[in-house]
């Protein structure tokens, strides 16, 4: 019982000073949010890299001093690749193929230099204690990095399906939110309904008190002046204006983002 224990609270108290040190470190130095998030899911414990993490990084990637923190961190990683501690560089290889399918095209050439170092990961083998086959899995990532890096065929092809699993994502979540945000309002949708209602209902009862004190000519030039405005609204609820598809669906685009649009340039402005 002692021993859980006891682990439990080395993990509380580390986590505990890791916290305090990004938080120095950001209040203190130069460095970004980004940047300790990078450093922080290619590091050598257990875990895996989380998927919305390496996503935020992608995302970042397009700021020119984003970009520049991340692929240095990157390169330093690659470069340290140790067989006894290969889990950093694994975890790196990960962030890497997610970055040339999701992040800026400068990433294929910017890692050309590493290509030497990932062909020696093919290599790799280890079995760990419970029998997981450890270099299968760092070889099959080395094999489809390297196809990413070279074959820009394939590159194009895969980026290509990334955008469209990201816009189907997006899709789905933005559907989901609007269903919520829908339930979500209803009952004050329905007040406000209630309160036009009677306010109309308040008009059309004031309305019927003046009309009493309005004298032929002077109702008929009003009930003429209404008419003549419903006559020329209707032909716009006849012909409602028809948005085309790709009005909205450049928005969809995962890489959709007008600073992006300009970071990208100032990122090839740099080769």
């Amino acid at each position: 019982m002692g021993s859980p224990l006891l682990h439990e609270f080395k993990r509380q108290a580390s986590f505990f000073f890791k916290e305090k040190i990004k938080t120095a470190r950001l209040a203190l130095t130069d460095v970004t949010p980004t940047e300790l998030l990078t450093e922080e899911i290619t590091n050598g414990d257990l875990w895996a890299p989380d998927t919305r993490a390496m996503g935020i990084i992608s995302r970042a990637a397009f700021e020119v001093d984003d970009y520049w923190r991340i692929v240095d961190i990157l390169h330093k990683r690659l470069i340290k690749f140790d067989r006894k501690i290969w889990r950093a560089s694994y975890k790196t290889l990960l962030l890497l193929e997610h970055l040339l399918t999701h992040g800026p095209l400068r990433v294929v050439d910017e890692f050309q230099c590493d290509i030497e170092v990932i062909k020696e990961m093919v290599s790799f083998q280890f079995v760990d204690e419970k029998g997981f086959n450890w270099g299968l899995s760092v070889r099959k990532l080395s094999e489809r990095t390297l196809k990413l890096l070279e074959n820009g065929l394939y590159l194009k092809e895969e980026r290509a399906s990334a955008r469209k699993l990201t816009r189907e994502i997006q899709g789905f979540g933005s559907l989901c939110q609007r269903s919520s945000s829908a339930d979500e309002s209803f009952k004050e949708l329905g007040f406000r309904k209630c309160f036009r209602c009677n306010s109309d209902y308040s008009y059309k009862n004031n309305q019927e008190k003046d009309d009493e004190f309005m004298d032929s000519n002077e109702k008929l030039l009003f009930d003429e002046r209404i008419q003549i405005h419903e006559d020329t609204s209707q032909p716009a609820l006849e012909n409602p204006v028809k948005i085309s598809r790709e009005e909205y669906t450049a928005e969809d685009h995962p890489f959709y983002n007008n600073h992006h649009h300009t970071t990208v340039s100032l990122l090839s402005a740099t080769e």
